[in-house]
């Protein structure tokens, strides 16, 4: 028999576990991924420990969200940005109570910290990491990861992505890629660039196998998980003497780059699959150093400036 939400008569007294409730069955219904739930279910754990499971969503206020800000801080060791990472799970609960009006409205805002640097893999390892090795020499797990590395540094996909990838998602007459397992549950192509398509061929004459097959397996065919891939890369990167071993600074790299060649926000926004230009706008912001390089050939003022006439005013 289906299990019911016990409700109370009025809205207003209805307690925080109830809301809770409501509010994961909402977005399972919205179809979120598994790590998303997963992620609120984090976020809200310290709002129970801290309140109790029978406190009174219309008593949640300022003076509360702050009682569970310090209840985080005192029993978790946590960073300042992790803080702000909890701190958001927790405003999209109490807002999703808010927009249900068991709780009356207020404004949550993040701590101020300064955000880390992101850092990429720089020129000189990215060209170490792309070197082919001689597939009549190397093993098939050393070819895959060179490969995968290529395809990261090619689209900029998260992990999860790779892993479901498979022979038929890469169109190479059409130079297309389709995204079937992405964060946001909704599928999309993206372009492929001259450079991936060769490494493609290349591969896929080594690995062979059907359309349905997974396009990144294992050495026995069969699908890699998030953790036998994220091994198999660093164990490569360090063949390649490179210390830095984390899939997601490729992504990171090809943020950057994208920016950096002049690239458009908009459609790096679509190729990442963001759903807004917020963490687009962090990246701009975070590679703004960089991004001065160059800087007089890019705007308008510099460019047009050059066919304006030099002569001097004269001072009456």
């Amino acid at each position: 028999m289906r299990k019911k939400i016990k409700m109370c008569a009025n809205d207003k007294e209805v307690t925080l576990e109830q809301a809770y409730q409501i509010f994961i069955k909402a977005k399972t219904i919205n179809n979120l991924s598994e790590e998303t739930i997963e992620y609120y279910h984090r976020c809200y754990a310290p709002l129970e420990e801290c309140l109790g499971k029978e406190f009174l969503c219309q008593d949640i206020d300022e003076d509360v969200f702050f009682e569970v800000v310090e209840h985080i801080n005192s029993t978790r060791n946590i960073a300042p940005i992790t803080m702000n990472t909890n701190i958001r799970g927790i405003r999209t609960i109490i807002y999703y109570f808010i927009e249900r009006k068991y709780t009356e409205p207020f404004k949550i805002r993040l701590i101020k910290c300064e955000k880390p640097i992101k850092i990429t893999y720089t020129e000189s390892e990215i060209e170490k990491l792309i070197k082919k090795p001689d597939p009549n020499k190397c093993s098939f797990a050393e070819f895959r990861n060179w490969a995968t590395i290529c395809h990261l540094l090619g689209t900029g996909n998260r992990r999860k992505t790779i892993i479901n990838l498979k022979i038929s998602d890469i169109d190479i007459d059409n130079m297309e890629i389709k995204l079937q397992t992405v964060k946001n549950k909704k599928p999309y192509i993206i372009p492929m660039s001259s450079a991936l398509k060769k490494v493609y061929v290349e591969y896929l004459k080594y690995r062979g196998g059907n359309a349905d097959d997974y396009l990144f397996c294992s050495s026995y065919g069969t699908q890699m998980t998030k953790s036998s891939v994220t091994s198999a890369i660093q164990k490569y990167n360090r063949s390649r003497g490179i210390e830095k071993t984390s899939m997601h600074l490729f992504r990171h790299t090809f943020a950057k780059n994208w920016i950096m060649n002049g690239g458009d926000i908009f459609r790096l926004q679509k190729i990442l699959g963001h759903s807004s230009l917020e963490m687009v706008k962090e990246y701009v912001s975070i590679f703004g150093v960089d991004i001065k390089e160059n800087f007089d050939s890019f705007n308008a003022l510099d460019k047009y400036s050059k066919n304006t006439d030099k002569s001097k005013i004269k001072m009456k």
